[in-house]
């Protein structure tokens, strides 16, 4: 099975409470008002929201997979690359991250 954008966000989609809306410009899928699978700078990943602890687990464990840039490092956010060797486990990320964003409380509205 192979990644890319629109089957990542065909997936994400089918989870419960989600929805295709824009985030800073461009697309992403959010729960909850929170983007949790947006399109990566880097044109070979999307970006995956999730706990700093979890990244620093998966950069660790399987680095082909998940790493981040500068722009990255610090931030509650992964790049994931669409030729991973375990699209599977990919999935069972983005299922975590959408339940981690679920729970957590919706944003504050941007002062315009």
């Amino acid at each position: 099975m192979s990644l890319d954008w629109e089957s990542v966000t065909a997936f994400a989609l089918s989870l419960p409470g989600t929805e295709l809306a824009p985030y800073y410009g461009g697309p992403s899928v959010k729960v909850n008002d929170r983007a949790f699978v947006m399109p990566g700078r880097e044109p070979d990943s999307f970006c995956l929201a999730l706990d700093r602890d979890t990244i620093a687990m998966l950069k660790e464990t399987a680095p082909e997979t998940f790493w981040q840039t500068p722009h990255y490092e610090g931030w509650p956010a992964v790049l994931v690359r669409y030729d991973s060797p375990d699209p599977d486990r990919v999935h069972a990320l983005i299922e975590r991250s959408h339940a981690w964003n679920a729970a957590r409380r919706k944003p504050k509205p941007r002062r315009t």
